[in-house]
């Protein structure tokens, strides 16, 4: 399983509109909230492989009216 934060930016006043547009996405996102910062809304999503969690984030997310940019963390585990 493969684990990322994205970081979204939007235009101004798409905030709240753009998180819950995410957080309604059918399968792949845990979280989506409207934060304050140089990013507007930070999404928590997993997916099965790193080419599935892609496929979300640019089918699924930039293209939610609003988003102007968007930058995946994916989340690392050192053991």
């Amino acid at each position: 399983m493969v684990q990322a934060y994205i970081l979204v930016q939007t235009e101004v006043g798409k905030a709240g509109a753009v998180a819950q547009a995410i957080a309604e996405l059918e399968s792949g996102i845990t979280t989506a909230e409207d934060v304050t910062g140089p990013y507007d809304v930070i999404v928590r999503a997993e997916a099965a492989t790193m080419d599935e969690l892609g496929r979300l984030v640019i089918a699924k997310i930039q293209v939610i009216e609003g988003i102007t940019r968007t930058l995946t963390c994916p989340i690392v585990h050192f053991e």
